[in-house]
């Protein structure tokens, strides 16, 4: 009976943090096919009563979402990949050949993600400038790889210290060489947890908002965070009905991606451990 309790206590807990997760979801969810009778109602209804895609519509004919949306996804994407081709081999080192200097990095990978956005902003600027990257795709990219780079190397340290060394050293005793090991043993069973920071970090850059907000000022450049601020009007009033559609479809592709590949995340974890 105890463990029962303990186990629907558990349960419940779980759902009451999902309920939290979700509620603001399925309100911009509601929000977006309200009309604006709804929109402006003092008692407002989690269904709209008459939904509607006009909120969609004027979302489209009023900012350049498509636009947008593409330089999220060139930004998030070709940010992630570089991330995770830098942090591959770098988590493997420190995971594998421990001592007082990976102790080091890794320590310093940790304090690194308490720095505030403000405090490296201007020095982050003034470098950029220096290399007239502002205002540049490849610049914002750059600044994605950097942020993102000490989180992706600090979980793939942790999937590679998973990974039992005495496979590769069996590999080794079989004769295998060190690429071969690597390649046919340690990189399927890290292929989960590449994956899933891949997906993190790709997460991280779309929905980032201040570096894209002060480096990128060109209309046409403008990320889909940046875009959706237009959506406020010159005395902070939002147009709540359009702002929420588009928000939404912001939302959307990050839900998609994981949606498509949690499945790989945990699959494959003992891929390459059978010996053959």
């Amino acid at each position: 009976m105890r463990r029962t309790a303990t186990r629907t206590g558990q349960y419940t807990a779980l759902l009451a943090y999902l309920l939290f997760l979700a509620l603001p979801f399925l309100w911009l969810l509601s929000t977006a096919f309200k009309p604006p009778r709804e929109l402006g109602s003092i008692h407002p209804t989690w269904t709209p009563k008459a939904p509607t895609l006009e909120n969609f519509r004027q979302a489209f004919e009023q900012q350049p979402l498509l636009a947008a949306a593409g330089n999220s996804l060139l930004a998030a994407a070709v940010s992630a990949l570089i991330a995770i081709v830098l942090a591959t081999p770098m988590a493997y080192v420190l995971a594998r050949y421990r001592n007082r200097l990976s102790r080091a990095a890794t320590g310093w990978v940790v304090i690194s993600q308490a720095f505030p956005l403000v405090l490296v902003i201007i020095p982050l600027f003034l470098v950029l400038k220096g290399l007239h990257l502002v205002d540049s795709r490849i610049g914002l990219i750059m600044v994605y790889v950097v942020w993102s780079l000490p989180f992706a190397l600090w979980m793939l340290t942790g999937y590679v210290r998973a990974v039992p060394p005495e496979l590769e050293e069996a590999a080794a005793v079989d004769g295998a060489g060190r690429v071969r090991t690597l390649v046919s043993v340690t990189a399927p069973l890290l292929a989960p947890g590449i994956v899933a920071t891949g997906l993190f970090a790709f997460i991280t850059a779309w929905n980032e908002f201040f570096f894209a907000l002060v480096l990128l000022k060109s209309p046409g450049k403008q990320t889909l965070p940046v875009v959706l601020t237009h959506f406020l009007g010159t005395e902070g009033v939002a147009d709540l009905g359009p702002l929420a559609a588009a928000a939404l479809l912001a939302t959307l592709p990050s839900l998609l991606l994981f949606a498509v590949i949690q499945r790989r995340i945990t699959g494959g974890m003992l891929a390459g451990a059978v010996k053959h």
